[in-house]
């Protein structure tokens, strides 16, 4: 019996080193990587720049806790407020998180300023925004509130998409809105552009604060450093994972200074939060992601990618139903089960990730080049194909 809990469903599968888009196992069998561990190697495996900073900083100061000032995360903090709508940024371990940091900012905003019944917060159906208690909550969605007890209160969920229902949701107790510009675990679900600045107008006109959750979404995964740029608007709040860390456990909060007003000294913490490991990866990814290029290189890759799974998609109408995505968080929603598909692309040797809706997700790492995208799309031809001639 194994000493782990059993939460997850893993593969029988397990790597011991990585290089750039390609994870390798002990007995030297080679993968590509086209799930970046659920969007997270944002700069694939073993990164340079990555390794430099860690190591340096590992040989400096690992921890200190926040009871003192932290260089590298008042940098990080200036460079994330710089290239971004916020004002202020407060660090954490996770997406989940930097979620609850925004669920609580919006709550304390609202206590701040002489409205403290002003506390729900609406949300949408098939999100996803973490495991914690109140983030379950917040997704709604009824497989992972089973068995956890009294769900926590004050969400509100509508249909995505409905402007009508979202504005018949809101009341006197309403605190914000909050959406991911792409429902990552839901399926790859864009938000399209204009719903999200109809919700800004909303959140305007009824005087409450409008969350975006850029979990997934960010640090350059659809080709903008982040997805709310696409849609030239933008949030008072957003919560940040994943790539930022570039596999390294970082999270962020940000916000604007009046969306973070309430949150003074004593209202909230981390003890691990931006602590000197952390950031000195974090400001690594970014000295790459906004280095000159970078971004318009996974524009570029983006629509390759997109083109040639569009290509399959037409190729196999009875085991793909369709193309889902921006940049490079790309989903394939399924006619077989996803699951079939993604155990035919590890014969393949082609990492890939699950999500809701029955779709299949393509995540590469933000340094993936055009013959990577070739290998992996002859892969997933073939897997494809076999798929196809069992079914007939």
């Amino acid at each position: 019996m194994s000493a782990l809990i059993p939460t997850y469903a893993r593969a029988d599968l397990a790597f011991v080193k990585g290089e750039g888009v390609f994870l390798e196992t002990a007995d030297g069998e080679k993968y590509l990587d086209f799930g970046a561990g659920v969007a997270v190697a944002s700069l694939g495996h073993a990164h340079p720049v990555l390794v430099k900073a860690l190591a340096e900083q590992a040989e400096a100061v690992w921890h200190t806790s926040n009871l003192y000032r932290i260089p590298g995360q008042e940098r990080l903090g200036e460079r994330l407020v710089a290239a971004t709508f916020a004002d202020q940024v407060f660090f954490t371990n996770s997406g989940a998180e930097a979620m609850e940091c925004a669920i609580k900012m919006a709550r304390k905003y609202h206590s701040a300023i002489g409205n403290p019944e002003r506390y729900r917060i609406i949300t949408f159906e098939g999100a996803f925004h973490g495991r914690t208690l109140a983030t379950i909550a917040a997704g709604g969605q009824a497989k992972h509130l089973e068995g956890y007890g009294p769900v926590v209160e004050g969400f509100d969920q509508v249909p995505l998409g409905d402007m009508d229902a979202t504005r018949d949701a809101i009341t006197e107790e309403t605190a914000a809105i909050a959406i991911e510009p792409i429902l990552g675990e839901g399926g790859i679900l864009t938000v399209p552009w204009k719903h999200l600045r109809d919700l800004r107008s909303l959140a305007d006109e009824k005087g409450i604060l409008l969350i975006f959750d850029e979990v997934q979404t960010g640090i350059g995964r659809t080709g903008k450093l982040f997805a709310y740029e696409w849609a030239d608007t933008t949030p008072d709040i957003m919560a940040v994972a994943k790539g930022l860390g570039g596999g390294f456990p970082v999270g962020a909060c940000l916000a604007t200074s009046e969306a973070a007003q309430g949150m003074t000294a004593g209202t909230h913490g981390s003890t691990f939060g931006g602590n000197p490991l952390a950031m000195a990866v974090g400001n690594a990814v970014l000295d790459v992601v906004l280095a000159p290029g970078f971004l318009e290189h996974v524009q570029d890759m983006g629509v390759r990618l997109k083109q040639k799974l569009a290509q399959i998609c037409d190729t196999f109408p009875d085991v793909i139903e369709g193309l889902r995505g921006e940049g490079l968080l790309l989903g394939l929603k399924c006619k077989v089960p996803n699951q079939q598909l993604i155990d035919e692309l590890f014969e393949e040797r082609l990492l890939t990730v699950p999500a809701g809706d029955n779709v299949v997700r393509f995540l590469p790492s933000l340094i993936v080049e055009q013959e990577d995208i070739d290998t992996a799309c002859d892969r997933l031809n073939a897997a494809c194909g076999r798929l196809s001639a069992a079914a007939k």
